[in-house]
């Protein structure tokens, strides 16, 4: 009788540790499908009105092909409100800092009228700080005593530029969204932001990206484990920036650019 009560224990154990394991991989499973799916669309603001190739359509077939659900834009939270407002009311922007950007005004609030996508406000910038970082790099230009610095900060620039231009893919969608796109822009910008970042307060290069990604980040604790897709659009840029903070994170499935680009080829 011992041994038979004894074999029913150890077959009762056996079931449950079975069984408790199946359970946990299910889980494991279930998490990993409900991770968010997150992209990073760096854009050239402008130049998407003159490019040849990376063109506001272009854009458009792009987005429509990702099929997100959340936006996360380079707009400020206290300005989007208006935009949004004038965009229902004139079916166009009128708000000044977001006229600044085609990938919004041609792109992204256009096709909310088709898709179901939610735009969502990220950026971290203000006019007051970008009024004071521009008078505080003119004081730095006019400044005597910081030529060593400015010059420094200029051949970063240029040199980055020459990197770019010798690329013989500037503007190129395929290019920019490459490590090495991220790389040649850290030339200029890692040289600015060592230079002027403590100086410039709010607006220096490391400040700032530290404002648009706490905004960011906010939205990704939101909305964490809802098995959407998140497409981030900032200025090609920030992209690399971006990209090294998203990287640390393991409650997101960080997707590449290539496949969505091949698809509207």
């Amino acid at each position: 009788m011992k041994h038979i009560t004894g074999y029913f224990f150890i077959l009762l154990f056996a079931t449950f540790t079975i069984s408790s394991c199946k359970q946990s991989e299910k889980k494991d499973r279930s998490d990993q499908k409900t991770k968010n799916e997150v992209l990073v669309l760096g854009t050239i603001h402008g130049g998407h009105l003159t490019d040849s190739v990376y063109t506001v359509e272009y854009l458009k077939k792009l987005i429509i092909n990702i099929k997100p659900d959340y936006i996360l834009t380079e707009i400020p939270p206290n300005l989007f409100k208006a935009a949004m407002e004038g965009f229902k009311r004139d079916d166009s922007i009128s708000e000044p800092r977001t006229m600044r950007f085609p990938e919004y005004v041609d792109v992204v609030f256009p096709l909310s009228k088709k898709m179901a996508f939610e735009i969502i406000p990220t950026a971290g910038w203000t006019k007051t700080m970008a009024d004071q970082r521009g008078e505080k790099l003119r004081a730095i230009r006019q400044d005597s005593s910081r030529i060593a610095d400015w010059t420094e900060y200029v051949k970063g620039n240029q040199l980055s530029d020459s990197v770019y231009q010798a690329s013989g893919k500037v503007n190129d969608p395929y290019f920019i969204h490459t490590d090495t796109y991220d790389s040649i822009q850290d030339i200029g910008l890692q040289t600015y932001n060592s230079l002027f970042n403590e100086e410039l307060g709010l607006g220096g290069w490391e400040n700032i990206n530290i404002a648009h990604y706490w905004n960011i980040e906010k939205v990704l604790e939101k909305y964490r484990y809802q098995g959407k897709r998140v497409l981030i659009t900032y200025g090609a840029g920030h992209k690399g920036w971006f990209l090294r903070e998203l990287r640390k994170r393991d409650d997101i499935e960080l997707l590449e650019m290539k496949p969505f680009l091949d698809a509207i080829q």
